[in-house]
């Protein structure tokens, strides 16, 4: 049997990861400042994170829902904290995707309208309703498209405005990411998204913080919308909630209301992806690691501006996007192949830099050291 062939692979075979390095399967190490698409909050195999797991894969990996599961319990007071929501309610799932479904259908449930606001150059998920919210006609099948979703132009105030006026009692929701991460490093400016919890207000319709990248501390605070000091009424998150196990949820504001049968899950919330999650969320908490993430952030992002070959550096804690030029190109392949450094892109010309939270300064001046001799490199010499 083959694999069903949809990504482009680099040909490495990770075979061991601790903090912010792997190595491959010939022992050779590499920088990470890439996280595995931001999943790697915490550092590869955190040795909290490895036992917690351990300790309860020796108890009992799985029951379903349909008993007590008290870790789920403990997850949900410890997130409450850490991210100071501690009124809002929480559903487990299983991915990010599966997140924003579930808060996309949970709006609609609430206020029993159909039609939703979503912004270009977004991304959020594959699955039916997510990715026909996404600004990608490339993977939207036929089957997923509707005419239920409205896309404006990001950051537009006038059209934002103008839209809810034209369907005043339709829209059901508004779905943004605080940092759009597969669009490109694009911030909501804190004025736009005011303006969508106004208008929400005002209209009974539903704010959606799609926080599946740009969430769980990696912004400097632990939602990026939390920078323009709004609450959302529904968050979405997974990546960094697991560390690489697999787990997504939303967050819910108290006065959306539960009902059996609303939502359901087989696996979400699970014993064992519940002891990864609040090992995770541990681990936040005791070595400060979304401070961390704005200090060390601040310090990669200052930098970076410093080199005058990168366009465009911009981006809040560890979410960092620059633009490339067309001389460099090639950039992102020549860190991976000669200089042992994984980053990210985002089409057409962006490096993306999503690494552990728990990264460190001198892995900053590591990966400085790396660019700028993977610049020169490139750069023709006179």
């Amino acid at each position: 049997m083959k694999l069903f062939d949809v990504y482009p692979l680099n040909n490495i075979t990770i075979t061991k990861a601790l903090g912010s390095h792997v190595w491959d399967e010939n022992g050779t190490k590499y920088l990470d400042m890439y996280g595995g698409h931001a999943v790697i909050s915490i550092g590869h195999t955190h040795p909290h994170w490895v036992k917690s797991i351990e300790e309860q894969l020796e108890k009992i990996a799985f029951y379903s829902n349909s008993v007590i599961i008290p870790l789920q319990k403990q997850l949900a007071d410890k997130l409450g904290k850490v991210s100071d929501k501690e009124d809002y309610q929480l559903f487990l799932c299983n991915s990010g995707a599966e997140a924003n479904e579930n808060a996309l259908k949970l709006a609609s449930f609430h206020n029993g309208k159909k039609k939703v606001i979503a912004f270009s150059k977004s991304f959020h998920g594959r699955t039916s309703l997510a990715v026909a919210v996404t600004d990608n006609p490339s993977i939207v099948a036929p089957i997923n498209e509707t005419e239920n979703v409205i896309f404006l132009p990001f950051n537009d105030e006038i059209a934002l405005k103008a839209c809810f006026e034209k369907h005043a009692t339709d829209i059901s929701s508004v779905i943004i990411e605080g940092i759009q991460g597969v669009g490109g490093i694009i911030e909501a400016n804190d004025s736009f998204l005011q303006l969508i919890r106004c208008l929400c207000n005002q209209y009974n319709a539903v704010f959606i913080a799609d926080s599946v990248q740009c969430g769980y501390g990696r912004s400097g605070l632990f939602f990026a919308h939390d920078h323009a000091g709004v609450n959302a009424d529904i968050y979405s998150m997974a990546k960094g909630m697991g560390n690489g196990f697999p787990i997504g949820g939303i967050l819910i504001a108290p006065y959306i209301k539960p009902k059996y049968g609303l939502l359901g899950t087989t696996f979400g919330g699970n014993q064992l992806a519940c002891a990864a999650a609040l090992a995770v969320l541990e681990v936040i908490e005791q070595d400060n690691l979304i401070a961390n993430a704005a200090s060390v952030g601040n310090y990669l992002q200052e930098e970076l501006k410093k080199i005058t070959a990168l366009q465009n550096v911009r981006g809040k804690g560890l979410m960092i996007g620059f633009d490339v030029p067309e001389p460099l190109k090639d950039l992102k392949k020549t860190l991976l192949t000669d200089f042992k450094v994984f980053t990210g892109e985002a089409k057409p010309n962006v490096i993306r830099l999503l690494p552990s939270l728990a990264l460190t300064k001198a892995q900053v001046d590591e990966f400085l050291t790396a660019i700028k001799a993977a610049i020169e490199n490139l750069t023709p010499q006179p």
